[in-house]
C-alpha cells in the first residue's frame, strides 16, 4: 500500500512539472544530471566524476551540486572544494562529496546543499561556472537540466519491481522515458545485457543506451601496521598482491564490489558489508581484524569512499583503497553526446 501511494505521489508531481504547474529553474549554463530510478548503489558517484572530468577536459569551469547525504548538518550549505583545495572533512561534506572533491582537484568545485537551485546560482556567481553536474538529481526537478543521464545497475536493474517502501524503486520503470540517456552500469557482472537493453528500448524508445563497468586502476595503501590513517596516500601499488584479502565496504551495492575484485583476480578470503554511508569506529576495525585472522587474510581491500572515513583509526594489517575507473562500450559516443549539449545539443549518439 505504501509503495503504491509513493508511486502515485511521484507520478502526480511529475505531471505537475510536465504541465507547467511546477517550474524548473535554469542555472544559466549547461547542467547535466546523474541519477537513477532505484535506491542503492548504481554507480552514481563514479559517473558524476567521469562526466565532470570530461567537461573539465573541454575547458569548462565545472561545479558539482550534491545534497551530500549523511553529512553532519544537511541544512547547511558547504563548499567542499573550490576546485583548487578540499576545504572541509568527510563528516561535514558527506563521504561521497569528499571523495569527489579529492578525485577532481583542479577539475571541479563541489558544493553540498539540499537547495541546488540556490547553490547553483551562488556557485555560478562565485566561481564563474560554465557547466554543472547534478548528483542524484533525476527526481530533483526544481533545477532545469540539459541532459538527464539515468543509471541502471545490470546486476539488479529494477530492484524487486516495487516502489518505496518496501520496494526499491523511486519511480516506475516507465519513467525512464523521461531520461535523455541511459547507462547500464556493472555490465561485466551480468549475463543478460541484451535482454536488458531490449526491455529498456521498450520502456524508453529512442533514448540512447550505453553500457559501462568498473575496473580497478590502482591500489592505494592507506595505512599499515602501526600506522594511523591520516588521509595521506602512504604508497601506491600497481600490481595485484598475491595475498589473501578481506574485502569490506559501506556501499549501496557491496556485493558488486566484491565480485569485481574476484573477477580481477584478487584472492578474497572473506567479505564484510556495512550499511551504506556507515561511519567507522575503532570497534569496527577490531572486528575486521579478527574476521581477517579467522579467514587467513593478510590484507584489507576497501574503497575510496570508505577510506575517507578511516582517519584516526588503527589497522594492524595493511589496508588498501581500490581506485576504480569507468570503462565504456562506446566511450567516443558518450563523449560526443556530452559535448553536443555544450554546443546547443541534443546530440543523440547511436545505440
Amino acid at each position: 500500500m505504501l509503495g503504491w501511494l509513493f508511486s502515485k505521489i511521484g507520478n502526480f508531481r511529475n505531471l505537475l512539472y510536465e504541465r507547467g504547474v511546477f517550474k524548473s529553474t535554469p542555472l544559466g549554463v549547461p547542467a547535466f544530471s546523474i541519477g537513477n530510478i532505484s535506491v542503492g548503489g548504481t554507480g552514481k558517484t563514479p559517473m558524476v566524476a567521469y562526466v565532470a572530468a570530461l567537461l573539465a577536459e573541454r575547458g569548462e569551469t565545472v561545479c558539482i551540486l550534491t545534497r551530500g547525504y549523511g553529512r553532519d548538518n544537511p541544512r547547511k550549505r558547504v563548499l567542499v572544494s573550490d576546485g583548487k583545495a578540499v576545504i572541509v572533512g568527510p563528516r561535514e561534506a558527506g563521504d561521497e562529496p569528499y571523495e569527489l572533491a579529492q578525485k577532481l582537484l583542479g577539475k571541479a568545485a563541489v558544493v553540498a546543499d539540499g537547495d541546488r537551485v540556490s547553490a547553483g546560482i551562488w556557485a555560478r556567481e562565485k566561481f564563474g561556472v560554465t557547466a554543472f553536474v547534478l548528483d542524484d538529481a533525476f527526481q530533483h526537478r526544481r533545477v532545469e537540466r540539459d541532459l538527464d543521464i539515468v543509471l541502471i545497475d545490470a546486476t539488479n536493474p529494477f530492484g524487486n519491481g516495487k516502489s518505496l517502501r518496501p520496494g526499491l524503486l523511486r519511480e516506475p520503470p516507465e519513467n525512464l522515458a523521461r531520461a535523455g540517456a541511459i547507462v547500464i552500469t556493472r555490465a561485466n557482472l551480468a549475463e543478460n545485457i541484451e535482454e536488458l537493453k531490449t526491455r529498456i528500448s521498450i520502456l524508453a524508445p529512442g533514448i540512447p543506451v550505453f553500457t559501462c563497468w568498473n575496473r580497478t586502476s590502482r591500489m592505494i595503501e592507506f595505512c599499515g601496521p602501526g600506522v594511523e590513517a591520516r588521509g595521506a596516500r602512504v604508497g601506491e601499488i600497481e600490481e595485484v598482491l598475491p595475498k589473501k584479502a578481506l574485502a569490506f565496504g559501506a556501499l549501496g551495492n557491496p556485493e558488486s564490489f566484491f565480485e569485481q575484485l574476484r573477477r580481477e583476480g584478487y584472492d578474497i578470503a572473506a567479505t564484510r558489508a556495512f550499511r551504506d554511508h556507515h561511519n567507522y569506529i575503532q570497534n569496527d576495525i577490531d572486528m575486521l581484524e579478527k574476521a581477517a585472522s579467522d579467514a587467513g587474510a593478510e590484507i584489507f581491500l576497501s574503497t575510496q569512499k570508505d577510506a575517507v572515513k578511516f582517519m584516526g583509526l588503527y589497522f594492524k594489517k595493511p589496508c588498501f583503497a581500490m581506485e576504480s575507473e569507468l570503462v565504456f562500450d562506446n566511450e567516443e559516443g558518450f563523449r560526443e553526446m556530452i559535448y553536443g549539449f555544450l554546443s546547443g545539443g541534443p546530440f543523440l549518439s547511436p545505440q
